[in-house]
């Protein structure tokens, strides 16, 4: 009971020496243990509307719509494969062989830094970015405004 009481003052407290605040080895050990960069997790992972645009005249976008089909017929951004969401884990899995078979481009690889999602709105997309760093896409990025603001800004 002592250990339990004692190991968990010791990580929950900062240390005072001279006045000032110093972090526990065990602040620092879970800070370290928890904190350290994961796949892809910065403030890099959104794409705008004006990169998009740019990335897109370049030729350079391996753009994915996350929507249902029947969303992505009703209007798409140009050059987007749709992959619904529910459908997106086990596509990302599949041989590169098998990939340009089923969506007739190239698969996108996972240190590829032109990989980009979009849905309606951004909620998917997000979603979508999360399965794909679990997978180890860890460059792959997400086009927050989604459909919406490009119809918006294209006047559709």
């Amino acid at each position: 009971m002592w250990s339990y009481v004692l190991s968990r003052g010791f990580c929950q407290t900062v240390a005072e020496v001279r006045g000032r605040s110093y972090p526990t080895f065990g602040s620092v050990l879970r800070a370290f243990t928890t904190s350290s960069p994961r796949c892809g997790e910065t403030s890099e992972s959104v794409v705008t509307y004006s990169q998009l645009k740019t990335m897109l005249s370049n030729r350079d976008i391996q753009l994915f719509d996350v929507r249902n089909p029947d969303e992505h017929l009703a209007g798409r951004i140009p050059d987007a494969v749709n992959i619904p969401l529910g459908n997106l884990e086990e596509s990302l899995k599949l041989s590169p062989e098998h990939f340009r078979q089923i969506f007739e481009v190239k698969a996108p690889g996972k240190d590829d830094n032109n990989i980009v999602f979009h849905c309606k709105s951004g909620t998917r997309s997000s979603k979508a970015l999360d399965i794909a760093r679990r997978l180890g896409f860890c460059r792959a990025r997400h086009y927050k405004g989604g459909y919406s603001e490009w119809a918006e800004q294209e006047g559709k």
